[in-house]
């Protein structure tokens, strides 16, 4: 005897019924959400941890643009934390740790420091800590002796215009503008640094008003581990440097060493936010937010570049994991992120709808100027390469790293469950984000949604034949190219 069997759909099988609408113009809707239970975005887009999707550079852009970005674990725990210090060290209206060098430095040093960080100055300190001049670029211009010590070239404490640590905007910005300099140092009463600000921080402060950042003005950022090996190590590592939310990254979420990966996680780190998955039911989803994450992941085989469900036979379809595993969370205040398989643009609406918070994006993102990875030109037009993190290139790259593998007879070892794809040139990552956004507010607007908490409320779905999703896209038309 067959069991009946329960029916998945996926964004392609639904559409969302047009309601009557208070909304008048789609720029009046609000797309603030929960990404974590302690973490507010302005946008509810979130860049994949990806090798092909999210460094620093998209990162930053991310979360200018009110998103935010989760920095890919496929790199040495130093490179990771690098990066993820370019996005914490970006901006911020107070730089709580900027670079130091000792009196006793040289040139060397200094320009040696400066290729290292990508920073152009140092605040100067005695062998007490305590300040004693700062160090720019315009001091090291032109000087040919690398001997030369630091202490010769800097402007002396007696000179410096600094401010106490408990300056406000305000008055930061005004000392900025009398005295005409970039770099305002922030030291107490006994010369010891605090912090820094600058000229370039109080600009993006003002410019990029609804960017996601911490309580310190600095960009917020996320960062993956893995679940065995060095996950503890760097873990601490990234929660060192300032990471805003770890996220615990494996296939399968619902296995019970990514469930004690969780834990231990949990355990030793109590401050920071930390975000499951990837699972795609409601009791995976349950048993994750009862061992302590701020938010779950969804998405077992939807992405563009996996072939989980075609390798393995698993999965669920995306929209109804995706309904089902927010309505677990939900009782407990957890939100979903809905990861991959929006192929459209109104799947993003959908996706939320249906309950998530926010949206993981990869192939959306990839092959952007802010992505990893060198332009390839092919028959006269641009690519960038995208791959899944279970691609057989991906995976046999981290066997070779690790030497698990250590010769490439061996490769026949890997079984693959992505694909590696060449993905055309698209721009600057944020003339994607605004046409998605557009599509979003349009979405909320036909729904009678102001904000994303009224399009779970008030979002109702109708299923589609396969001629109902002919009949959506344009049809019967040359269209022009």
């Amino acid at each position: 005897m067959i069991r009946q069997m329960e029916i998945g759909l996926t964004y392609d099988d639904v559409l969302l019924v047009p309601r009557r609408s208070k909304v008048a113009h789609r720029s009046e809707v609000s797309t603030r959400t929960k990404w974590t239970k302690n973490i507010e975005i302005n946008v509810p887009f979130i860049s994949a941890n990806m090798d092909t999707v999210t460094e620093s550079a998209m990162a930053i852009a991310l979360a200018h643009a009110g998103g935010l970005g989760m920095i890919h674990r496929f790199m040495s725990i130093e490179r990771q934390v690098g990066e993820l210090k370019k996005v914490k060290r970006h901006e911020g209206f107070i730089l709580y740790k900027p670079y130091t060098l000792l009196f006793s430095a040289k040139l060397a040093e200094a320009r040696e420091q400066t290729v290292k960080h990508n920073v152009h100055s140092f605040i100067i300190v005695n062998e007490i800590d305590r300040v004693v001049g700062i160090l720019t670029r315009r001091d090291m211009l032109f000087v040919d002796n690398e001997n030369t010590p630091v202490s010769r070239l800097m402007t002396p404490f007696e000179k410096l215009i600094c401010a106490p640590p408990n300056v406000n905007l305000k008055k930061a910005t005004e000392l900025i503008q009398k005295y005409k300099i970039e770099k305002l140092p922030l030291i107490d009463e006994h010369r010891h640094l605090k912090g820094l600000i600058t000229s370039r921080s109080l600009e993006h402060y003002r410019h990029y008003s609804d960017s996601t950042k911490d309580q310190y003005g600095r960009l917020r950022v996320g960062a993956a581990i893995g679940a065995v090996g060095d996950f503890l190590m760097r873990a601490d590592a990234l929660v060192e440097a300032g990471a805003d939310v770890l996220v615990i990254d494996v296939a399968h979420g619902h296995n019970e060493v990514a469930l004690k990966a969780v834990s231990q996680v949990r355990k030793k780190f109590k401050g920071i936010d930390i975000i499951g998955g990837n699972v795609a039911t409601p009791q995976a989803a349950l048993d994750l937010v009862k061992l302590g994450v701020d938010a779950v992941k969804v998405g077992i085989g939807p992405g563009g570049l996996c072939t989980t469900r075609i390798v393995a036979g698993v999965g669920i379809p995306q929209l109804t994991a995706v309904m089902e595993c927010s309505q677990a969370a939900k009782k407990y205040k957890v939100p979903v992120i809905a990861d991959g398989g929006t192929n459209h643009p109104g799947d993003i609406t959908k996706a939320l709808a249906a309950g998530a918070s926010s949206c993981m994006l990869a192939g959306w993102f990839a092959g952007t100027d802010e992505s990893p990875g060198g332009i390839i030109m092919r028959g006269g037009l641009k690519y960038k390469v995208h791959r899944g993190s279970a691609s057989f290139l991906a995976v046999a790259d981290r066997k070779m790293a690790s030497h698990e593998i250590s010769g490439v007879d061996r490769l026949n070892s890997v079984v693959a469950e992505g694909v590696e794809a060449m993905i055309p040139y698209k721009g600057k990552v944020i003339d994607v984000i605004y046409q998605l956004l557009g599509a979003l507010h349009s979405g909320m607007s036909y729904c009678n949604a102001m904000t994303i908490e009224e399009l779970h409320k008030n979002a109702q779905f109708i299923r589609i034949t396969e001629a109902g999703f002919r009949e959506s896209k344009s049809h019967n038309v040359n269209e022009i190219r």
